[in-house]
């Protein structure tokens, strides 16, 4: 049996080398691409056949990962998919593990941990695995009406406080705030508009000081800063179905 076939959909161009050079140590990988959107990611997946695809959820183009997951599945049938990403929403954990992913992971994961996953993937009656951080694991789904998420109020809270005249500006420094990119802030500022049966960024604001999901204008808080790191929790689930 040859090396596994992996495919690197990642948009940040440095972490995709770092990642293709240390899996490229390992004598059973073979990285065979790298891509840097959704649209690259299809492409290459069609050519290469790739076996695993290490796919990072906030890279342009994936404002839909679960259609991007089953857009892989049907390009390459029988592909295993990694999620690799800072983006934790535990939310979005359940919204794709029943597609038949065969792992979520933060990027705080090691290479051991990822390298252990990406052989898991390809073993006959493997398991899922999960390697996320704490804070995920513990935080509320949010399924109730005006629930939202840690990242959620940390996108909203700058809202209410005028964290910028211009939408532009503020998506981008709420984006380098929380280590994120603009696309992935304005996802979420389309999930609390729906959370908070709100139209517009003023709305959702007011909503969220009305009820008591962020202080009111006279508080202004400091700049968001990102989710403290801790070490990730490895849990490995029973097989994938």
């Amino acid at each position: 049996m040859g090396p596994i076939r992996i495919l690197i959909a990642d948009d940040h161009t440095l972490l995709r080398s770092a990642l293709a050079e240390l899996l490229g140590t390992e004598p059973d990988f073979e990285v065979v691409g790298m891509a840097g959107d959704v649209e690259a990611t299809l492409r290459l997946a069609a050519e290469l056949d790739p076996q695993v695809v290490l796919l990072d959820i906030e890279m342009p183009g994936n404002h839909n990962p679960p259609a991007t997951v089953r857009a892989l599945q049907q390009a390459v049938p029988g592909v295993r998919i990694l999620v690799l990403t800072m983006h934790d929403d535990p939310r979005l954990v359940q919204a794709l593990l029943p597609l038949d992913i065969r792992g979520f992971l933060h990027k705080t994961v090691t290479h051991q941990a990822l390298s252990a996953a990406v052989r898991d993937a390809c073993t006959l009656g493997s398991r899922v695995t999960l390697s996320l951080l704490a804070h995920s694991l513990t935080a509320p789904a949010g399924q109730g009406p005006g629930a939202l998420s840690p990242r959620e109020l940390q996108v909203v809270e700058p809202a209410a406080h005028g964290f910028s005249n211009s939408r532009i500006a503020r998506n981008y420094r709420i984006a380098r705030s929380l280590e994120i990119i603009e696309g992935t802030v304005k996802r979420h500022m389309r999930n609390i508009f729906e959370k908070l049966g709100t139209g517009s960024r003023v709305e959702a604001a007011n909503k969220a000081v009305e009820m008591g999901l962020t202080a009111p204008p006279g508080h202004r808080p400091q700049t968001p800063s990102p989710q403290p790191t801790s070490p990730p929790a490895h849990i490995p689930l029973g097989p994938a179905r």
